[in-house]
This record gives structure tokens, sequence and C-alpha cells, in this order.
């Protein structure tokens, strides 16, 4: 059954199960590769969504209680040529080494914000928590978190 949603801003139908994991509409349906396959129950974060503006694990949504709704992927958060305070905190503070986790880091930091632009460093890792880094750059997040907060001020 083919469902349509609004992704990054745009009207798009995708023709999969109601039943298809979002992660997996994104990725094959719409070929929006930046949100990453991690462990697929929800446990690592790398699959990090944002559904109506609320960090959501893709893995473990289903295409079609999504119907409707507006989901915005990190292809979506910024541009290269405009790149989203998160996104520029994030390569000012050198948070990647592997990066396979960090559009989920990104995306899960960017809804923090969105929610509280003034966190603390314990509601940052409250909130990152469910984001895994393979490589530990928490340090690095944390830094990178605090930046794009004190960046949002500045606009």
């Amino acid at each position: 059954m083919a469902v349509t949603l609004t992704v990054n801003g745009e009207s798009r139908r995708i023709d999969l199960p109601d039943d298809t994991p979002l992660l997996w509409a994104l990725r094959d349906g719409l070929n929006l590769t930046g949100t990453k396959f991690g462990c697929g129950v929800a446990a690592c974060g790398a699959c990090t969504v944002h559904l109506e503006g609320v960090a959501v694990r893709s893995c473990q949504t289903a295409l079609g209680d999504v119907a409707g709704a507006s989901v915005t992927t990190i292809e979506g958060l910024g541009s290269p040529a405009s790149l989203n305070a998160v996104q520029a905190a994030w390569i000012d503070n050198q948070v990647a080494q592997c990066g396979y986790c960090q559009s989920g880091q990104i995306m899960q930091a960017a809804s923090l914000l969105a929610q509280n632009p003034n966190p603390t460093l314990t509601e940052i890792d409250e909130a990152m928590s469910g984001n895994l880094c393979r490589c530990g750059t928490y340090p690095r997040i944390q830094a990178a978190v605090l930046d794009a907060s004190r960046r949002l001020k500045e606009v």
C-alpha cells in the first residue's frame, strides 16, 4: 500500500507495505541514505530522524504509522551551503571519527536543542544516552551540543 508523507519539506509517496520500517522506506524507497542502520532494535540511535520535530528511531517506526506526517532526515537538516548550527558545531569540534553514528547523533542533538535551547551537561547526557558512539567521542559530542546551543542563541 502506498503511503504519503512529507519528507524534508517535500510531499513524497512511498509504495511499500505499511509494516516496512521507516528506515528502509527512507533508504530504499527514497534513496535517502544518510540515516543509518545500526542495530534494528532502537538501541543505538544511528537511525534517528525527526517525526513532527521529535527525534525517533526509524528502525522501529512503521511506515504505515507515519502516513501524513512530517519527517526530517539528516539530508533535510541543513545543506552544504547553509549548515544547521548543530552540523557546523560537529565539524568545528571534530566530533566524527568513523562517522557512522553521526547522522543519528546530530538529529538527536538538534531535537534536544529545539526542545531545550540551553541544556546542562546532565541534560545533554540524558538526551544523548540512547545514541551510541562506537569510537567514544562523547566529550566532543557534549562540547558540540554546547557549542550549537551558543550558536543558536546568536542567530
